[in-house]
């Protein structure tokens, strides 16, 4: 079984029980996701998602964030953990966004990952979901669950992204990353995969 043959199965398994498959980061603009994303760093999106109200409420533009007291901003993101480092990438970005792309976040690779605290899996979630370009975030279930079904066999997360972007649709690389989350949180789980049951397993090269 080819790659692509493999992914069409999972594609059908994934499309099948997780056909809204979407982010689940709250934001109502590219920099909220941008802010979002940094602090789901190390951090679960549920804890992020109950910070950003009030963070949001606080600082309401990219020039309010690029203005912030660093400490001030320590306080309301310190849940997060590693706020200390967040606060000041945050702070940096919107400094960098405010002065150089007169408050437009970005849309491309080259340019997202010159921002403080924004790697390729940051800026591959805002090229796919802000801009709608071809997209891969290489997370945790990402990096794992592509391994383990057969689609790459590299563990750099950079040669995971270009593997995946040969064998996956454009208009579908996004979603595709965004149903994985669902797998890996629901099936396909570290330490006990519950291989019987996955959606997935058809097409899984671990399963098969």
């Amino acid at each position: 079984m080819t790659k692509k043959q493999r992914l069409l199965l999972i594609k059908e398994g994934l499309e099948r029980t997780y056909p809204d498959a979407d982010c689940s980061l709250r934001y109502t603009d590219p920099w909220q996701l941008l802010v979002s994303a940094i602090l789901a760093t190390q951090c679960t999106d549920k804890r992020v998602n109950m910070v950003t109200p009030a963070l949001f409420e606080r600082y309401k533009t990219v020039y309010d964030f690029a203005l912030a007291d660093e400490k001030e901003l320590q306080g309301y993101i310190r849940s997060t953990g590693f706020f200390n480092h967040k606060a000041k990438n945050i702070i940096a970005s919107a400094n960098r966004i405010c002065s150089v792309y007169n408050g437009i976040v970005p849309d491309t690779i080259d340019e997202l990952t010159t921002l403080a605290g924004v790697g390729r899996k940051i800026a591959n979630l805002i090229i796919g979901d802000i801009f709608k370009k071809p997209a891969i975030v290489v997370d945790t279930h990402a990096k794992r669950l592509s391994f383990r079904m057969g689609l790459t066999k590299n563990t750099d997360p950079t040669k995971i992204e270009m593997d995946l972007l040969k064998i996956i649709e454009p208009e579908y690389s996004s979603k595709f990353c965004h149903q994985l989350v669902e797998l890996g949180r629901e099936f396909c789980t570290a330490r006990s995969p519950k291989c019987d049951i996955c959606p997935v397993k058809e097409g899984c090269k671990k399963v098969l």
